[in-house]
């Protein structure tokens, strides 16, 4: 059910973040640890999962680190999230049919399905390249308001 801990936060930060690179850029676990405020070990810990999910590609070695395995404008923000989180459901009665016995005459159930099928409608529709864009953006204007 969803509760989104701190995994799933960390895991949208650092696509995030390698989401604003420059294409192809390698980014240490070190550097992203520190801009995103993370600790680096559990960090370390959510890359692992990212990249068995196909997000992101990790390269060992001296000049090694991490990037994205695929662009970011066809990565989700339900991806990163599930990536580590597994998948996204509101109520243990939307897990599948049966799972609990009130299915079919709770009359709330219907109210579940519609709220979860618009929360991943949202999540689905922001990609990491649209986000990283609104970063940008709000960055500027921050800055911009600073001065």
């Amino acid at each position: 059910m969803l509760n989104l801990t701190r995994d799933g936060e960390y895991a949208v930060r650092a696509v995030l973040y390698l989401s604003s690179q420059p294409e192809g850029k390698i980014s240490l676990i070190s550097e992203i640890a520190e801009t995103q405020e993370v600790p680096k070990s559990y960090l370390s810990k959510i890359m692992q999962h990212l990249v068995r999910a196909g997000l992101v590609r990790s390269r060992r070695g001296i000049n090694g680190g991490f990037m994205l395995a695929r662009p970011a404008e066809s990565i989700t923000m339900r991806q990163a999230i599930e990536a580590v989180e597994g998948p996204i459901f509101l109520n243990i009665c939307l897990v599948k049919k049966g799972e609990c016995h009130r299915d079919d005459f709770c009359p709330v159930h219907p109210v579940w399905k519609e709220a979860q099928r618009r929360l991943l409608e949202v999540l689905d529709g922001k990609t990491m390249a649209a986000l990283a864009s609104d970063g940008e953006a709000l960055s500027k204007k921050v800055k911009k308001k600073q001065k």
